[in-house]
């Protein structure tokens, strides 16, 4: 007996990956976000199944992720909070580009959402870059 919660939106897992998957296509090129990434990512299939996995568990519930996003982002070193505005501009380019326009809006207000999770969690506010 299964009391799984239904979908934050219906979206399937393959919608998912294809986002992803042309995310981190675009990510590799832009001349900002692509070396932080670079810097991090070694194995960008592995990367991008992890990413995936986060998306199913925030979206479909899966619970097929385990990780920290929190503590990734802040060990990382090099990551800083506005750099989160750049990707989630990057981000919702893509899910309009893939996705039909209510999903596509679901799917920016939660990233919208967990984003600024993210940049509160990392103590940076909505001012500039700081470094060092």
């Amino acid at each position: 007996m299964s009391n799984a919660l239904p979908p934050r939106f219906p979206i399937s897992a393959d919608q998912i990956d294809a986002v992803v998957a042309e995310f981190y296509a675009v990510i590799r090129t832009h001349p900002g976000l692509g070396p932080v990434f670079a810097a991090h990512v070694r194995d960008w299939p592995a990367h991008e199944a992890k990413i995936a996995r986060f998306w199913r568990n925030a979206i479909l519930f899966e619970r097929s992720y385990d990780g920290n996003p929190l503590m990734v982002h802040r060990n990382a070193g090099n990551v800083h909070g506005p750099m989160f505005e750049v990707w989630l501009g990057l981000f919702d380019s893509v899910l309009r580009r893939e996705l039909p326009p209510e999903l596509a809006q679901a799917w920016s207000a939660l990233a919208h959402r967990i984003g600024r999770g993210l940049r509160m969690g990392m103590g940076e506010g909505e001012g500039p870059p700081t470094f060092g």
